[in-house]
């Protein structure tokens, strides 16, 4: 970073962190595939879709994955714990055959269908927390308040965990969420550590529950696939049931968090949504593209290969700029502007592609929409009410407070 290293600067400089959309452009004029010794970096939209759909590039797993060497030694100094989002077995560091096993586990509950038949829920859902964000006063936390417990409550009742825990979930989720991130302080990676430890202690406790009082929820079904049919370990349960429980929660508050800046920052496209409801669909696709709540993500190539019209090496990791993907010029007319009519905002790959291609992408969607239609049609003058707060963490991009003015008419004086 002190080199001037574009893409080092967008890991660990804390100005370049806060606003990276500069610094997607210099990296993409500086190449397609920019290495600086250790990875290849992309803010190329065609190349980072093509990587993420090729099946010649797989995840970055740990130890028994195909991690480099260097990143495997690491792992075995940094000794023994609990199961992270990117080591194996979670769903996001395995390839194929384990991955299709898990996800075939649970994609049903994230159907189309089935989170259609959760928007009436989710709407009651908002019209409470709004309720109670009126009966403070003027002023609220939109994150604290809203955006992080609307998520964590529909996520909680599908999967089949305790509401009244949901802000218990969001704190394990927020520590170990800074695991995704490369190169933490000692410091936030034993956060990190205990945060996940917790989690992973909580979820057992919580199967033998479950197995004195089966449900007809996801997390039932996976103990039942544990315990019954062999089909998962103790350590494969534990992981993906605390993946959909994090996942489920943690995208989609920075995307109303997101969003929620997004539109107090440009109030001719917040007017242009009351004239046209109908364009709410739409609008929030484009909130995933012009400030996407995941920003970067990787895979390794498993052999010498081509890919858009590139060379890569055997064992070269690429990490592609979500973020920067999204603001391509080469497909996005005027990147950099919020356009909530934007004809192709749902080509972004805010979660991803291919066989990787976010689960719960549908559920993040229908949340988004919802929350912040309601939030504005109850709050239509809302207005911030200091600087919001950014998130420390680098792959995940959101806000950890927000305050704001709730100014509409049906707020008590």
């Amino acid at each position: 970073m002190r080199e001037g290293d574009v893409s080092a600067r967008l890991m660990f400089d804390a100005d370049v962190v806060a606003d990276p959309f500069p610094f997607y452009d210099v990296l993409r004029e500086q190449g397609r595939l920019v290495d600086n010794s250790i990875v290849l970096n992309t803010a190329h939209h065609d190349l980072a879709t093509a990587v993420l759909r090729s099946p010649d590039f797989g995840v970055v797993g740990g130890p028994s994955g195909r991690a480099p060497v260097a990143l495997r030694i690491a792992e075995r100094m940094a000794g023994p714990g609990p199961v992270g989002p990117v080591e194996p077995p979670s769903m996001l560091a395995v390839d194929p055959p384990d991955h299709t096993r898990y996800r075939k586990l649970v994609t049903r509950a994230f159907s189309a269908r089935a989170v259609a038949a959760l928007r009436s829920r989710t709407e009651e859902v908002a019209t409470e927390l709004l309720d109670q964000m009126a009966a403070k006063g003027r002023t609220a936390d939109l994150v604290d308040d809203y955006a992080s417990l609307l998520p964590a409550t529909v996520i909680a009742e599908m999967l089949g965990a305790p509401v009244e825990m949901r802000r218990q979930f969001l704190e394990w989720g927020a520590g170990g969420a800074m695991s995704l991130d490369a190169g933490l302080s000692y410091r936030d990676f034993r956060l990190s550590e205990r945060h996940l430890d917790a989690l992973q202690n909580w979820m057992l406790s919580h199967f033998e529950h479950i197995r004195r009082n089966p449900g007809d929820n996801i997390f039932s079904a996976l103990v039942h696939a544990h315990s019954e049919e062999g089909r998962l370990t103790e350590t494969e349960l534990t992981s993906i049931a605390g993946l959909l429980l994090a996942a489920g929660f943690e995208t989609t508050v920075n995307l109303i968090g997101n969003g929620a800046a997004a539109l107090t920052a440009h109030p001719d496209q917040l007017a242009l949504l009351r004239a046209e409801p109908g364009r709410w669909s739409n609008a929030v696709e484009e909130i995933l593209r012009y400030d996407s709540p995941v920003q970067r993500t990787a895979r390794i190539s498993g052999r010498d290969v081509e890919v858009a019209g590139e060379q890569v090496q055997a064992g070269r990791i690429i990490v592609m700029m979500v973020g920067g993907a999204n603001r391509d010029p080469a497909v996005f007319t005027d990147p950099h502007r919020f356009d909530v009519t934007r004809e192709n905002a749902d080509a972004h790959l805010a979660f991803s592609s291919g066989i990787h291609y976010c689960l719960g992408a549908a559920l993040a969607k229908m949340e988004g929409e919802v929350g912040l239609r309601a939030l504005f049609d109850r709050f239509p003058d809302l207005a911030l009410d200091g600087p919001p707060r950014r998130r420390p963490t680098r792959v995940l991009r959101g806000f950890d407070a927000m305050p704001v003015r709730l100014t509409a008419a049906t707020v008590d004086a």
